[in-house]
């Protein structure tokens, strides 16, 4: 395999945290949270920032390679495996209440570091079996209609007051979290209502992908009952939930505070570089497969992880993404580190009070 693409595989050390931690017991059930919270911070400074630098045309060789493709389709079955596996675990109910806790963040951090984020690089692609592998992913965090929001809200919208995934000045995270939650749910209802409206369809119609998800929300969740009895199901719920904040955490400080400016009223200036929090911290994107290189995959939300490279015109966010992510569950200490780099972008790009909220 190419090495590019096996540095990439940093991530599958998190469901061998977690077989582990729950075969220790007790405390080694958050070995795993240690691992993303404290373990890859430390790493990221010892590390450094990424010096490699890919020319335009090995870029283009890279593009779709299928070595960098095996990584994210090899993701697919480790995860429903360790669902199936840790659902049956939970259901034993051999853990103390500690112990649940930590084994349920633990696959949670899982899911949603790594999962979520190769579901995201899947939804982008072109063919309907990774987008397929995409659902498959958001459905076992119980989130499929991100797919629909992010692709038609958030890349369209992004940097203004209509893409409720871009926090605004001053917001903390957790006001953010439930304008994200509700949100997404309400513009991916509203990309499929229009989309029925146009094919002359009534909105409940089964080709609708709101209804469809529903659907397989429902039988999912039958089916973990079935198998798994209440002790499954919460456990099942509880790992989504952990997902679904490390996600909308993870957008969170991908564009807190960065506006785009109103061009005219109601027409707003492009998508640039600008417009992101980067970050060049090495382990993170190994981990995350280049996912902090976001100002690159706005400009070209096609391009596959392994093109993705930080901009110049970027701006950098102080810390990796776990650092910054303990940073906003405290949002005093994160308006005293951020803000001020906040202030700064806005002076700098002449939108110091026009387009948002303090």
């Amino acid at each position: 395999m190419n090495r590019l693409a096996v540095r990439h595989l940093v991530g599958f050390a998190m469901p061998v945290s977690v077989l582990l931690g729950a075969a220790r017991g007790g405390f080694w059930t958050f070995q795993t949270p240690l691992g993303v919270f404290l373990a890859v911070p430390i790493l990221d400074l010892i590390v450094g920032a990424e010096r490699d630098r890919v020319t335009p045309s090995a870029a283009l060789a890279l593009n779709g390679s299928i070595a960098f493709k095996s990584v994210i389709w090899a993701w697919v079955p480790i995860q429903l495996a360790l669902l199936i596996w840790a659902a049956r675990v939970a259901a034993l109910g051999h853990h103390a209440p500690e112990e649940f806790a930590g084994f349920t963040l633990s696959v949670g951090l899982t899911t949603g570091c790594i999962g979520v984020t190769f579901a995201h690089e899947l939804l982008h692609r072109h063919g309907r079996f990774e987008r397929a592998l995409a659902d498959v992913l958001l459905l076992s965090v119980t989130y499929p209609h991100f797919r629909v929001a992010h692709i038609h809200g958030h890349h369209r919208h992004v940097g203004t007051e209509y893409d409720c995934g871009t926090a605004r000045f001053g917001e903390n995270i957790y006001r953010f979290l439930v304008r994200a939650l509700f949100g997404n749910i309400l513009i991916a209802w509203r990309v499929e209502a229009t989309r029925a409206r146009r094919r002359a369809q009534p909105p409940y119609d089964p080709r609708n992908r709101m209804i469809r998800y529903g659907v397989t929300l429902c039988v999912m969740y039958g089916v973990i009952w079935r198998l798994f009895g209440a002790r499954g199901l919460v456990f099942w719920a509880a790992q989504s939930g952990v997902a679904i904040f490390v996600l909308e955490a993870t957008n969170y400080l991908q564009h807190y505070g960065l506006m785009r400016p109103e061009g005219e009223p109601g027409s707003y200036l492009s998508v640039q570089a600008h417009h992101s929090w980067d970050s060049s911290h090495q382990v993170t994107n190994w981990t995350l497969i280049n996912l902090a290189h976001h100002a690159d995959h706005h400009l070209s939300p096609s391009k596959s992880y392994e093109t993705l490279r930080h901009l110049a015109d970027a701006p950098r966010l102080p810390a990796g993404y776990s650092t910054m992510m303990l940073l906003a569950m405290v949002p005093p200490l994160w308006r005293k580190v951020m803000d001020p780099h906040v202030v700064r972008w806005r002076m700098s790009h002449g939108s110091i009070a026009a387009t948002q909220r303090t």
